[in-house]
């Protein structure tokens, strides 16, 4: 087999989802130019179940079937404990941090760095990571995204990499830049639902192969019985030491990534700020995270699993796919070759479904970065008395130099990027437990974040470029495991010491941001009983401000929960109905206490 052949319906359904999108934009567009806040925000008026799906949407990326598929393949279903691990990110940024950010009242996450620090170094924090989260970090990750698109046009439907960039890339800029953040979401929509409906139908098609034979026949075929745990074998430390005990005991509070940021940010802060109130900003991030970790992966597995029997190894993968360029066989890409099992007209569905996860991703990225662009550095610091009309056309311009910048990254450099994204993720590294404290820590200043990002990239460097992985592995942590917390304990010991050995925030700056977010807690106890002294109060009361306690417990009852419902679901699909009863009881009477928990938080 060459490649898999569009029938006339196939690029007709195509055709209709395109017009679809663009429709969306254009219906969008008739409010989204009212104001920066309509383009950026949506008016600050977005539904948390649109908001949620929106979320889930644009971490529904054209690469990642592909990479569950090669986790999989490789390493078997408890490889997915890999970003699994990160649940607990999200719960806490549901019960702890969504309130906060809606509260804020900022248009972007960046904003916070002025209303919670003060001086010139507050002013340099915003602006410098308006360009370099806005552009560069953005359009890298954009680039690569791109560049999973290409692969895939490339398998699926033989197509010249330009093709692939070109039409893609114009259609996610026309509906963007029309319609703003309000295009984008109700674009997600559309799309997920078509995403998540061909992940279905995908799946049903692989267990439905003359040669898989059915679900079950699946499930008890031996050539993947070593590939079926849940759980990674807790006998090898090598296993799960890096897989769940790192993730679970220091990644999640350490490193910062867009998307996982700890105690929200980014896209994800973004949506939140869009939110009608702190209520429906928890509830988009609650929903965002069931779908996104309950809900989603057992269709991906599934494929997976299914492509194990039919392709049991590369090579049988290249006999049916002769054209593969050999540089891209790799196990991830038995993810597009299963889709050539479809049907006519169903196979035109599932591509659009392809190409609505690459767009709800892309679109997302292109509002996020103009918006860092236009309100974080553009209004701050090019053009202060810049009209609303103004800044509504630059966030046009801005989303279409953004596609052209990733798809030229695509098209010219990625393919040799690993030291780049290595040091990326490095850079991070260390400074996650800043993002959660300083709301809650008054003794954090500007100068802490400037230190560790400073210190965080010049050691990501460093290790990256000039000491390799195989140098620093150890007989239980591979070589990038170890640059992590390497990174992590030198960042972290850096930022803390300049917090303790530098002067706070001055009163009023500290004394503005407590009144206005009202975080509660010992950490603010000092600024709250000063201000209090000289007859300046600033807090609401503590029994309504400090809820951590329940909170926590909340983050909690939360991961068992959407933990319980991912194996409930993985239970009924490996045929085991009395641990997925159990499991699905456990998190319906978790979901129970959850909201009755929930109720009791003090929302606006």
């Amino acid at each position: 087999m060459d490649k898999i052949l569009l029938q006339p319906i196939d690029w007709t359904i195509i055709g209709i989802f395109f017009i679809i999108v663009i429709g969306i934009g254009w219906v969008a567009s008739r409010t989204a130019g009212k104001s920066s806040s309509d383009f950026f925000l949506g008016g600050r008026s977005m539904p948390w179940w649109l908001l949620g799906i929106s979320m889930v949407a644009c971490t529904f990326s054209a690469d990642t079937p592909n990479l569950v598929t090669g986790f999989v393949r490789e390493n078997g279903v408890a490889k997915n404990w890999a970003w699994w691990a990160f649940l607990i990110t999200g719960m806490v940024t549901v019960f702890i941090y969504a309130r906060l950010w809606r509260k804020s009242n900022v248009m972007t996450d960046l904003e916070f760095y002025e209303i919670r620090y003060g001086g010139k170094m507050a002013s340099f924090l915003r602006g410098f990571r308006a360009l370099y989260l806005g552009v560069f970090f953005n359009t890298l990750i954009m680039g690569s995204v791109t560049l999973a698109a290409i692969k895939i046009g490339g398998v699926m439907l033989g197509l010249q990499p330009w093709v692939v960039v070109v039409g893609a890339s114009v259609v996610v800029v026309l509906y963007a830049a029309l319609g703003g953040i309000k295009g984008v979401v109700w674009a997600d929509f559309f799309q997920y639902s078509i995403a998540m409906f061909g992940a279905v139908y995908a799946a049903y098609v692989a267990v439905s192969q003359p040669e898989v034979g059915g679900l079950a026949n699946l499930i008890a075929n031996p050539v993947i019985q070593d590939k079926l745990g849940v759980l990674p074998d807790f006998s090898d430390p090598s296993v799960w030491i890096p897989l769940i005990l790192i993730p679970v005991a220091v990644q999640w509070w350490a490193v910062w990534y867009p998307g996982a940021e700890p105690g929200g940010g980014g896209y994800i802060a973004q949506r939140m700020l869009s939110a009608k109130n702190e209520k429906n900003a928890v509830g988009a991030t609650l929903l965002f995270n069931f779908a996104h970790y309950a809900l989603r992966p057992w269709p991906w597995i599934i494929v997976a699993l299914a492509s194990l029997v039919i392709y049991p190894d590369l090579a049988s993968i290249q006999a049916d796919f002769p054209h593969i360029d050999p540089t891209y066989l790799k196990d991830d890409i038995a993810y597009p070759v299963m889709l050539s099992k479809l049907g006519t007209g169903w196979i035109g569905l599932v591509v659009a479904s392809i190409i609505a996860a690459y767009m709800s991703t892309i679109g997302t990225h292109l509002n996020w970065g103009s918006s860092y662009v236009v309100n974080d550095f553009y209004k701050r610091f090019l053009k202060p008395d810049a009209t609303e009309k103004e800044m509504v056309r630059m966030g046009r311009i801005t989303t279409v130099l953004l596609m052209v910048i990733a798809g030229f990254l695509s098209l010219t450099l990625l393919d040799n990027a690993t030291d780049a994204f290595n040091i990326l993720l490095l850079s991070g590294a260390g400074s996650g437990a800043i993002y959660l404290l300083r709301w809650f820590w008054w003794r954090i200043n500007a100068l802490t974040e400037i230190v560790a990002m400073a210190v965080a990239t010049l050691v990501a460097v460093v290790l990256v470029l000039f000491i390799e992985d195989e140098t620093v592995k150890t007989a239980v942590l591979d070589g990038f495991t170890v640059k992590l917390l390497i990174t992590v304990g030198l960042v972290t010991v850096s930022w803390l010491l300049t917090t303790l050995l530098t002067r706070p925030e001055e009163d009023n700056v500290l004394r503005r941001f407590y009144a206005l977010t009202q975080p509660g807690g010992p950490g603010w106890r000092q600024v709250v009983d000063k201000a209090r002294e000289e007859g300046k109060p600033v807090d609401k009361g503590q029994g309504v401000a400090w809820q951590m306690p329940r909170q926590l417990l909340m983050v909690f009852i939360g991961a068992v929960v959407i933990y319980a419902a991912l194996f409930a679901i993985g239970g009924f699909v490996y045929g085991n109905m009395g641990q997925g009863t159990v499991l699905a009881i456990v998190s319906a009477a978790g979901t129970y206490m959850l909201f009755k928990l929930l109720a009791r938080l003090h929302l606006d």
